[in-house]
């Protein structure tokens, strides 16, 4: 079996977990997108030409990555201290199984497909 991994985290420490996932060396590929939302930061105020106006949602980075099982535990300890400032907004690491993964192109199955 495997794991789908979605871990939404700040910008700037996109490069930081990359980098730290890619030299961990069993994570083969991931998926990256820009998104915006809010959670208990609920945004922010920021002023304009002596505007004063409220951002209702955050820029953030969505990874989302699919592992074997045995690796799961591993890729979101590494993403989570990749990611981590210890400050309300460093993000959220979501979990959910995953039956199977299937290569389009060769219609291999399983491990080989990631």
């Amino acid at each position: 079996m495997f794991k789908y991994i979605i871990a939404i985290v700040r910008p700037y420490k996109l490069d930081e977990i990359k980098e730290a996932l890619m030299e961990a060396g069993f994570v083969k590929g991931m998926s990256v997108s820009e998104i915006r939302g809010f959670g208990r930061q609920r945004g922010h105020k920021e002023r304009y030409r002596g505007s004063e106006y409220v951002v209702d949602f955050v820029e953030k980075i969505k990874l989302e990555i699919a592992v074997e099982d045995e690796y799961s535990d591993k890729v979101i300890e590494i993403i989570r201290e990749a990611a981590k400032t210890g400050d309300v907004g460093d993000g959220k690491i979501f979990v959910l199984p995953m039956e199977n993964v299937i290569r389009i192109r060769t219609a291999e199955e399983g491990k080989e497909a990631l």
